[in-house]
Order: structure tokens, then sequence, then C-alpha cells
């Protein structure tokens, strides 16, 4: 199952400490299992764009969305067997300590949106239905 780790500060978390950051470490624990499909860090939030559409108009921003002192400041996409296994990984990320880690499950479009036809159960809320565990690319489309 893919999950997408928001690597995030946290202004309530201990400071942080050079010397008690592992990343190396933990990444290569990550890179080692086989799990890595994507990951890095993010430029701060003064670097950010936001886009929005409204009324047909398009507005861009320069700066986040919202002001806040806790930030997304990386993010990893990791294939893990199972949410256990996300937070187990997760509880080790140093980000985890001086910071926080929002773990989320990828929730795929499927091979009908992916080939251009929206089906049915792609308009349906997260959660309603069963995730898909299928390997990406390796799903066969249901018919009814």
């Amino acid at each position: 199952m893919d999950f997408l780790f928001l690597v995030c500060t946290d202004s309530t978390a201990p400071e942080y400490r050079a010397e008690e950051d592992n990343i190396e470490q933990w990444w290569d624990e990550v890179v080692r299992r086989g799990m890595t499909l994507a990951g890095d860090r993010l430029r701060p939030p003064a670097d950010a764009t936001t886009v929005r559409v409204r009324n047909g108009s398009v507005s861009v921003t320069d700066g986040p969305f919202v002001e806040t002192k806790d930030y997304i400041a990386g993010f990893d996409l990791l294939r893990c067997a199972d949410l256990d296994d996300a937070i187990d990984i997760a509880s080790r990320h140093p980000m985890a300590r001086f910071g926080q880690i929002e773990i989320r499950p990828v929730w795929p479009l499927g091979p009908e949106v992916a080939a251009g036809s929206a089906a049915e159960s792609d308009t349906e809320e997260p959660g309603t239905t069963e995730p898909d565990t299928a390997e990406p690319g390796t799903a066969e489309p249901t018919g009814a």
C-alpha cells in the first residue's frame, strides 16, 4: 500500500538538535527495504505560489495559502505493507521527534480515470469503499 508522509514542522516540538538527526540512516533503511517511491525536502513557505480559480478567473499569489508557524517541510512517498508498517517507519523518522509526520494513504484514481473516462466509484468519498490494494498498474478493470 502506498502512503504519503507529509513531513511537517511543529512549533510545540523539542528544539532541533543536529546531532540527533539520523535522516541518512532512516533514508538508507527505506531504500534498502525497497519502500521508497519518491521523497525530498521542500523550499520554505516564503517560496510558495498559491493558485486559485474563482468564477473562471485565475489568481496567483506569492507565498503560502495560510500564515502559520508550522508548515510542510518535505514529503516521502513510500510503499508499506500496511498502516502499522507506515506508522513504524514514520516513528523512526527524525522529524517525528523534531516535528510531526502526517501519514496519508494514497487513493488511486484507477485505470478508468487514467484512461480518460470516470467510473462510478471515482465519485465516492474517501473511506466509503475498500481501498484498492493492487500494485499500481496491475489492477484489472471490473465490469458490472
